[in-house]
């Protein structure tokens, strides 16, 4: 199993960025999937999840209305549509499998900053 996130860099306040998560070695498809994501002496958070077939997706509060989680099960990827960035979304941001005890991506960096 692996998971490879990418699309992460340095944005200012307000700015946009997308998040993808390029899966391979399981049935993609028939897994619901997260993102979590880690700020610098924090604990790993959920983010947001999507089911297997997209057709539930939950968001943590504080990404209501201004993330955008979802999945191209043809392509074995998962995304995060993240729009209105703060400050406090600076995070390492990770993509998640409840498979075998659970597998994690290494990890993209987002740096909202002025």
């Amino acid at each position: 199993v692996q998971l490879v996130e990418s699309g992460g860099g340095l944005v200012k306040p307000g700015g946009s960025l997308k998040l993808s998560c390029i899966a391979s070695g399981f049935s993609f498809g028939d897994w619901m999937l997260g993102w979590y994501r880690q700020a610098p002496g924090k604990e790993r958070e959920l983010v947001a999840e999507i089911t297997s077939n997209s057709g539930r997706v939950d968001y943590e509060d504080f990404v209501k209305g201004r993330f955008t989680i979802s999945r191209d099960n043809d392509k074995n990827v998962m995304y995060l549509e993240m729009n209105s960035l703060e400050v406090e979304d600076t995070a390492v941001y990770f993509c998640y499998v409840n498979l075998h005890g659970g597998y994690w991506g290494q990890g993209t960096q987002v740096t909202v900053s002025s």
